[in-house]
């Protein structure tokens, strides 16, 4: 796709385009103070190395870095018909800091950011873990913060949408372009439900009914010849940077991934948030046949994961997809340089690549990705190094990632199910 003299993509006749954003956490105690170890309360008492305007490496997002991101984004004068966002708007900070209301607030100021920098942009949302209090227990019946957060949305979505989101945090709603014979179908899935730390679901077979939900809203849009973008927060597969660990409970997990191949007819791609790192999964079917594309976007948040030693610098995206079948053709992924512009006291947000070209792959499709990963196998693979700093959002060049810490990558990427991502590390040399 070609790029125009600014470096922003251009578009084909048949091109559409719509922004991806997720894990805002906002942390609304952010000040610059002397003792930096009262900077956040997301840094839960840690040092903040280099606080600056827009944030820290320990710290969640302060309000500044989010609006420099929306305002990016209005900015840019991208033609987009939708924005997807993919939740967690609150802090990563102690639970008794936090109430039920000032979840609820948390989510109406970010909602209403994002509405009065894109009033005119169609944004399809999905709630996150952090988007409920206590943390991670979201309910499977309907309750004060999906009654609050369905009136935030209403601008966005269809009274159908928000009646199935008040139950359950879930909805689907058509979008519908007219250069197309086929619809397309978002289906905002709330995968909290499946998290490993959500107790209220331990021992439930279908929280919310949302498996039965989700096959009868696939069957439908089979017979009506649609196709499905599918978005969430938590992902399905496993995460890349904790070995033989599912994001979410493996019986849950595998449900999905059953029901992501048997409708991968219709189902054209998958997009989370929630690790705060930039990776991608290929779906295979049982015969290792590659059948869907799933991408994870990275956090506009900096701050450091419990479970990770290294941050990334804040990011979020804009995809291109063919208008008449609505199969991703690109994605140019955008960063903020945090550490230079808390130097420079203004935020510069640059195009830190565009994926067909710094991969050589033709465009996004499940083939394509498959076809990269075989590349990414290779000793010495100079598209895995490429790989891996965007995977922490060019946070540090000097980061590596030695063969045991490639082996959990490729496994993530290539593996969603229990059964073959097991195999993929028991059965290396590197695990051995």
């Amino acid at each position: 796709m070609p790029l125009s003299p600014e470096g922003n993509p251009t578009q084909e006749e048949t091109a559409g385009q719509f922004w991806h954003i997720s894990d805002l956490h906002l942390d609304f105690s952010y000040h610059i103070t002397e003792d930096r170890t009262k900077v956040c309360l997301s840094s839960k008492g840690a040092k903040a190395s280099n606080p600056g305007i827009f944030g820290d490496f320990v710290c969640d997002s302060p309000y500044e870095l989010i609006l420099s991101a929306i305002q990016y984004i209005k900015d840019s004068h991208q033609k987009v018909d939708f924005m997807i966002w993919t939740g967690d708007s609150p802090p990563h900070i102690p639970v008794k800091e936090l109430s039920t209301k000032i979840v609820i607030d948390v989510i109406g100021n970010m909602t209403s950011t994002i509405r009065s920098l894109l009033p005119d942009l169609l944004v399809f949302p999905a709630l996150g873990n952090h988007d409920y209090w206590p943390q991670d227990q979201l309910p499977v019946k309907e309750s004060e913060v999906y009654t609050a957060v369905a009136e935030f949305w209403k601008p966005w979505l269809t009274e159908e949408a928000l009646s199935t989101f008040r139950k359950g945090g879930y909805y689907s709603q058509i979008y519908k372009s007219n250069k197309s014979a086929h619809s397309l179908r978002i289906i905002s899935l709330n995968t909290n439900l499946y998290y490993t730390p959500n107790k209220v679901t331990v021992n439930m077979t279908d929280p919310a009914n949302q498996f039965e939900w989700l096959e009868d809203t696939l069957k439908i849009s089979r017979q009506n010849n649609e196709k499905v973008y599918i978005i969430a927060h938590v992902p399905v597969g496993y995460l890349p940077f904790a070995r033989l660990t599912p994001a979410m409970r493996e019986t849950f997990n595998e449900r999905l991934v059953k029901i992501f191949r048997n409708y991968s007819d219709v189902i054209t791609a998958q997009f989370y948030g929630h690790t705060h790192r930039d990776s991608i999964m290929v779906l295979l079917d049982e015969k290792e046949k590659p059948v869907g594309s799933v991408f994870v976007t990275p956090a506009v948040t900096p701050i450091r994961s419990a479970l990770e030693t290294d941050s990334n610098n804040p990011g979020f995206r804009l995809y291109q997809y063919d208008t008449t079948d609505y199969h991703l053709l690109d994605l140019w992924h955008y960063f903020l340089n945090l550490t230079e512009a808390n130097l420079k006291n203004e935020s510069s947000w640059n195009l830190e690549y565009i994926m067909t070209k710094t991969y050589q792959i033709k465009d996004l499709q499940p083939e394509s990705l498959e076809g990269l990963v075989k590349r990414f196998q290779q000793p010495e693979s100079i598209e895995f190094l490429y790989y891996y700093k965007n995977y922490l959002v060019s946070f540090d060049s000097r980061v590596g990632c030695d063969p045991l810490c490639k082996l959990q990558q490729i496994c993530a990427i290539q593996y969603v199910d229990e059964e073959s991502y097991t195999k993929c590390i028991i059965g290396s040399k590197e695990f051995k």
